[in-house]
């Protein structure tokens, strides 16, 4: 087994050290390959190392300025650092160059949210959801930003694929809770208020949310 592939078991593993001896071989003997230089901008994410990581991943781009997957660890990078602009950029030169899975799409829809611009959102999010129709964050997030983009009936129907991919979703009762007092069906929102309770008893939004359908419905 060659070393970038020790290394990454060894990542995968928590064994940092090992992995950061084996990524630095695999570097001294090939310091012109991108990949090295990625797999440890990759580790020194897992260390919360961000900083450092900026700088390998931008090594990996001035060996290739087609690497895709040092693009997406940058754009990574700078999101930790809550930098989203520069993520952002980041991300869609990841995708320019080929990149075309849930996670880079998903990440730069979420740029967009943190910036809150919904609607520049919402095509990347449904793209990540098309891509990984069984991940719950990426579900989540894609019926959130429909709900947020006004999209009500779209949005109860994603909230509903988070409930049946993972039942004890307190989130997504919430949600849904929301959903039924915009469509004026207060029993049906209490009932979901509830079991978000029963799921996470700290849900804060969703106790306020419960006392007041409760209050409206004894007046």
């Amino acid at each position: 087994m060659d070393k970038l592939k020790q290394g990454i078991e060894e990542m995968q593993n928590h064994n940092y050290e090992e992995a950061a001896k084996l990524f630095t071989e695999a570097i001294d003997e090939n310091p012109n390959e991108p990949v090295g230089y990625i797999n440890f901008g990759n580790l020194l994410m897992h260390m919360n190392d961000n900083d450092r990581a900026v700088r390998f991943f931008n090594r990996a781009i001035e060996i290739d300025k087609t690497a895709a997957t040092a693009y997406y660890g940058l754009g990574n990078a700078y999101y930790e650092q809550e930098k989203y602009t520069k993520a952002q950029e980041q991300f869609l030169l990841a995708v320019k160059n080929g990149l075309e899975e849930a996670d880079v799409h998903f990440m730069l829809g979420m740029t967009f949210i943190h910036q809150e611009y919904v609607k520049l959102a919402l095509p990347y999010l449904l793209r990540a959801a098309e891509l990984a129709p069984d991940d719950v964050d990426v579900q989540f997030q894609y019926g959130l930003c429909l709900a947020q983009n006004g999209q009500i009936d779209a949005s109860e129907k994603v909230m509903n694929h988070v409930l049946q991919l993972e039942e004890q979703h307190s989130d997504a009762h919430y949600n849904l809770g929301v959903v039924a007092l915009h469509k004026e069906d207060a029993r049906k929102a209490l009932d979901h208020f509830r079991q978000a309770l029963e799921i996470n008893p700290e849900h804060m939004l969703a106790a306020h949310a419960k006392s007041q359908v409760e209050q409206a419905l004894n007046e």
